[in-house]
This record gives structure tokens, C-alpha cells and sequence, in this order.
């Protein structure tokens, strides 16, 4: 899993990568690395770009219905600065979904 650098966008990042691996019959891990940016400090440096800010990793445990038609999830961001350490600002969540069918 790869998301493509948003240079050209507003704010500009550097690529992303994920992986994802299976954990047994219908559960699946995913993990999503990112970079952060941030704007210079001062209007004249603008023009050199945004800046490194740390970095973020998406954790998502996955399980399909036995039918496979649907999914519930459960997901964490944990944020590092650009040393490594934990900041806040991280989360949790669940998502759902369900295969659309005709």
C-alpha cells in the first residue's frame, strides 16, 4: 500500500506506506506509516517548502463476517515527533462495512 507524495498540494507531503498482513481465518492487520509537515516559520522561507514535523502510524485490525460480506475494524493513531517520542493527539476508532451488492 503506497499513497503517492501531494507536492503540488496544499499543505505538501511526503509519501505514506502501509502494509497489511492476515492473522488468521477473516482477521487482517494493517499498518499505515506517514510523515508530517509543517509551514517555514517566516514568510521569506515560504519558497524552500514546508518542513519535517514527525511522523504518525495507523494501526487497523480487521474482521470479516463469515459470509465476508461485511467487515468491523478497530483502529489507532499514535503521532512522533521528529525524534521518535510519542505526542498527543493520537486516537482510536471503529469502522464497519458492508459490500455493495445489486
Amino acid at each position: 500500500m503506497t499513497e503517492s507524495s501531494n507536492y503540488d498540494g496544499a499543505p505538501p507531503v511526503p509519501p505514506a506506506y502501509g502494509l497489511w498482513r492476515s492473522l488468521g481465518s477473516g482477521v487482517f492487520e494493517a499498518k499505515y506509516l506517514f510523515c508530517a509537515t509543517q509551514p517555514s516559520e517566516k514568510l521569506e522561507q515560504l519558497p524552500q517548502g514546508w518542513g519535517p514535523a514527525g511522523h504518525g502510524e495507523i494501526i487497523e485490525r480487521i474482521r470479516l463476517s463469515q459470509d465476508r460480506k461485511s467487515f468491523e475494524s478497530t483502529m489507532s493513531l499514535q503521532l512522533f515527533d521528529q525524534s521518535g517520542h510519542v505526542v498527543p493527539g493520537g486516537g482510536a476508532a471503529t469502522g464497519r462495512g458492508t459490500r455493495i451488492e445489486f
